[in-house]
């Protein structure tokens, strides 16, 4: 029995210290130091939220960025309509990501569909794959295929 209080007693103590450490602010910026998985675990960081994520997309972020400021702090409904009525063709892999966020924001977290809302949508610039193509009088030029990693945040609205 005493050990297991010992052990509750160092986790508090140490959760007091990270939650110091997270609103405490050290930089020019003001924001709040990044913290590892575990802490952020341990102080219960991101468990009102469904996130869903992909990398290595074969759209440009300027492209996957046009559909996604039409669907930042959307409702979930109109936003599926929104991405199922534009013909773009990100549109199909942020649908895919919607539907990833939602059934972990369901799932993991039990928010109710009904309240769902995308708060952050961003798209980020991938690596790019670089092929040589031959041009006139036999010299080459390159082609950029560009890709980009989007990133989609489910909150529910209070």
């Amino acid at each position: 029995m005493a050990k297991k209080d010992l052990a509750k007693e160092t986790e508090n103590n140490a959760n007091e210290i990270l939650l110091e450490k997270y609103h405490k602010v050290t930089r020019k910026n003001k924001k709040a130091p990044l913290l590892t998985k575990k802490e952020k675990k341990s102080l219960g960081i991101g468990k009102d939220e469904g996130r869903a994520s992909a990398k290595y997309i074969r759209v440009s972020a300027s492209k996957a960025k046009l559909v996604l400021d039409l669907i930042r702090h959307k409702g979930l409904e109109e936003a599926y309509a929104i991405l199922k009525h534009t013909p773009r063709s990100s549109c199909e892999y942020i649908l895919k990501l919607m539907d990833s966020a939602e059934a972990n924001a369901v799932n993991n977290f039990e928010m109710s569909k009904e309240n769902l809302y995308v708060s952050e949508a961003y798209a980020n610039q991938g690596p790019t794959m670089k092929r040589i193509k031959p041009n006139a009088r036999g010299s080459a030029s390159r082609i950029r295929k560009r890709t980009s990693n989007i990133t989609i945040v489910l909150k529910e609205r209070a």
